[in-house]
């Protein structure tokens, strides 16, 4: 034991030896040298409790609670500890830990700590099943510390102490992987919550006037992502976040039974990285939402649910009028436009877009965002085209890209089919500044009986509008 306090301590000294070093003072190095590192002598043991109680923060709860039988000097050191880390599948003597033992050892460490700051916890359970009361008993015993940084792991169903939650105005960092039912007040504060990082939750409303918005205040919140959550209420959600900079949300109304129509409103000014995912069945409004540069949609459909199908084309029109500053954009649909068609139709402008990337898209639904898309540089399309008609082709005016802006062109899980061919021919054809073109081959063509080199040629013969263009081709055989 005392080896492995030597061992850490000398894991300290060389972070702090670290740090100094980039700071570039070589006096306050030797200093630490000289007044830490005397030969023979136990100065970490000399070190005030408080410190003593930050060193052994960084360590598992498991461990720092062993150096108690160090000495007379560490019996209590360990009470001194502002960060608390539990994992069930610790081991303990070379076997893994028992559920009693789990649950004891968590007892054992938050009594002696009743009254003392916490500044941060970790609770990851991934072994084995603990009774909802008790683990919302530990929960709440960490909101009333002060506590500054919480993660949560859990894969189990918890009576989560929403009350407790709301109450604690020192969380700075909030993540909670776990299934859990949230109670919201109808005005609910986090005053200090600068990341929340949520899954697997299930909103409901503490308020039955289903009149009144439920509105969440985050004044210095800079990061919210949200996955596999439930908004299980009549109520909108007001979401008020002025130094927000990344909204990142997962989203399936379908995952529940019950439907409403309830929306979520984001009053987010400073909004730049904006993340969905989802079905959407559930309004999401980006108020001032001129700020987005990087915008994700990944948009996935429930085929058994036909009237969903039918909005889904609005729904989209919706979302991306919110999101025309874009910079960067992808636009990811599955199962989506088989059912509706009509998406890239009437799309708006996207005057500052200069990357994209698509997927399962037709070629005149391409050719409808491209002329939307004037200064667009890079095009990535994930699956290629579905369909392309040459003759919308031919007689359509040219996208003004092509002509000033275009540079780079991906095509990814390219199948060697006709019309695949004759998109990469088209925009060889036409894309005037076009600077590199990448064909990627779809991972069957590995086990094909298509020469792929005879393909390779072909595309290399096409006639090319731009004198600088390079052809790579890659995940091909003898590439």
């Amino acid at each position: 034991m005392a080896l492995f306090i030597k061992e850490s301590y000398t894991r300290s000294f060389k972070v702090m030896n670290s740090i100094t070093a980039t700071q570039n003072n070589d006096t306050i190095k030797r200093f630490l040298i000289e007044e830490i590192v005397v030969e023979g002598e136990d100065m970490i043991s000399k070190l005030h409790e408080s410190i003593l109680g930050h060193i052994l923060s960084f360590l598992p709860t498991k461990e720092a609670v062993q150096t108690s039988v160090l000495s007379k000097r560490w019996i209590d050191a360990w009470t001194s500890i502002t960060g608390l880390q539990f994992d069930d599948s610790f081991y303990c003597f070379g076997k893994k830990m028992q559920k009693e033992q789990f649950v004891c050892l968590v007892n054992k460490v938050l009594l002696p700590l009743a009254h003392s700051s916490i500044q941060s916890f970790s609770l990851s359970l991934t072994c084995h099943q603990y009774d909802s009361t008790l683990v919302s008993s530990w929960l709440s015993s960490i909101f009333e510390r002060g506590v500054q940084k919480l993660h949560i792991q859990y894969a189990d169903n918890v009576h989560f102490p929403s009350h407790s939650l709301f109450n604690c105005k020192s969380l700075v960092q909030l993540v909670l992987q776990m299934r859990c039912t949230f109670s919201v007040p109808v005005s609910a504060s986090l005053p200090n919550l600068q990341n929340l990082n949520i899954s697997g939750v299930r909103l409901v409303s503490e308020s039955t006037t289903y009149s009144e918005d439920l509105i969440l205040n985050f004044p210095v919140l800079k990061v919210l992502e949200a996955r596999g959550c439930e908004l299980l209420t009549k109520q909108n959600i007001s979401i008020e976040a002025p130094l927000l900079e990344r909204f990142s949300i997962a989203i399936w109304r379908s995952l529940s039974k019950e439907t409403y129509k309830s929306s979520i409103n984001v009053f987010a000014p400073n909004l730049t990285d904006f993340s969905y995912e989802g079905d959407l069945q559930q309004d999401v409004i980006l108020q001032n939402s001129s700020s987005i540069r990087s915008a994700s949609l990944v948009i996935v459909i429930d085929e058994d649910k036909k009237k969903s199908v039918e909005k889904v084309g609005f729904q989209v029109h919706k979302l991306l009028a919110q999101i025309r500053e874009v910079e960067q954009l992808k636009l990811l649909f599955y199962k989506v436009l088989i059912h509706a068609r009509d998406i890239f139709n009437h799309l708006p402008s996207f005057g500052r877009l200069t990357y994209l990337q698509l997927n399962e898209v037709t070629g005149e639904a391409l050719l409808n965002i491209l002329h939307n898309s004037p200064i667009l540089d890079t095009l990535v399309l994930q699956n290629g085209v579905s369909e392309f008609n040459k003759d919308v082709l031919t007689s359509a005016s040219m996208p003004q890209c092509f002509l000033n802006s275009l540079k780079v062109f991906q095509f990814k899980e390219f199948n060697v089919h006709k019309h695949e061919l004759f998109l990469a021919k088209f925009v060889m054809a036409n894309a005037a500044v076009l600077e590199q073109m990448t064909i990627c081959a779809a991972f069957w063509l590995r086990y094909s009986d298509v020469d792929m080199e005879k393909v390779k040629e072909q595309i290399l013969s096409f006639p090319k509008c731009s004198n600088v263009v390079s052809i790579q081709f890659c995940n091909v055989k003898g590439s």
